[in-house]
């Protein structure tokens, strides 16, 4: 019984108390918890944000490429594309759609294009689409990684910070044991394991910030090779506009053109 009792007691001694171990550590020690917190808020924050972006991304990309499938105009397209924003397709259909509509109309106005859409005219008007449509998805393509650079930089310094207030919390430890000229392991204990406080919190920032940038980075390349595969679509459709005799119409009635 007695036995029993004093395992029972040790147990009880081995029980970790994170909360006494923080408010029993010194300054510097403190000081390194409250950035691992920042460091691992800041983290949370940006995995939280980045994924329902993403989120909201992927199912609006879905809806506008059903619509572009189901042989939408470029005008009921664009329509759609300002109600699904959440897309980056939808920056690149709504600026392609624009810059279609001004630059036929500018070949219309010319007094030699008087058949609305002649060869020349239809590759510069082509052309014109493709560089504004390729503008658009490489500002599209890079917001896509935002703010993922604070989780890599948390993965990567958060350990070592920590890492800093163990050695920090060890020289302490050693310090004192000097002081007191007592080196047993129930002097030595307390200091150590205060101490590796410190690199547990930097690996518990660490840890959840890696693992987010490495999940949230893969989205977002797959979302880069969508929005790479959409500039080729969309140009097929404008080209297909082009091509069904609406700026010949339209040059002949003296109008503008319209999709």
């Amino acid at each position: 019984m007695g036995g029993h009792a004093l395992l029972a007691a040790a147990t009880a001694g081995m029980t970790v108390d994170p909360i006494r171990l923080i408010a029993d550590s010194g300054i510097v020690a403190q000081a390194v918890l409250l950035a691992l917190l920042g460091f691992s808020v800041l983290s949370w924050a940006v995995m939280v944000e980045r994924a329902r972006a993403f989120r909201r991304a992927e199912a609006d990309s879905d809806s506008l490429q059903r619509e572009m499938q189901s042989g939408r105009r470029l005008s009921e397209l664009n329509d759609r594309a300002s109600r699904l924003a959440a897309s980056p397709l939808a920056a690149m259909i709504q600026a392609g759609f624009r810059e279609l509509i001004a630059a036929v109309n500018e070949s219309l106005a010319t007094p030699r294009s008087t058949a609305g859409a002649s060869e020349p005219g239809r590759e510069r008007v082509l052309q014109r689409v493709r560089r504004r449509v390729e503008e658009v998805a490489s500002l599209q393509a890079d917001g896509l990684d935002r703010n993922l650079g604070l989780l890599a930089t948390t993965g990567t310094v958060a350990p070592f910070i920590g890492l800093f207030g163990t050695v920090w919390g060890i020289m302490d430890a050693f310090q004192g044991i000097g002081f007191t000229g007592s080196a047993s392991l129930a002097a030595v204990a307390p200091g150590i394991s205060e101490a590796l406080v410190t690199t547990a919190a930097g690996l518990f920032a660490a840890i959840p910030a890696v693992v987010g940038y490495n999940l949230l980075l893969a989205r977002a390349r797959r979302l880069g090779a969508r929005i790479d595969r959409f500039v080729p679509q969309f140009l097929a459709l404008a080209e297909s506009q082009i091509d069904s005799g609406r700026p010949a119409a339209a040059a002949a009635e003296g109008g503008k053109f319209r999709l």
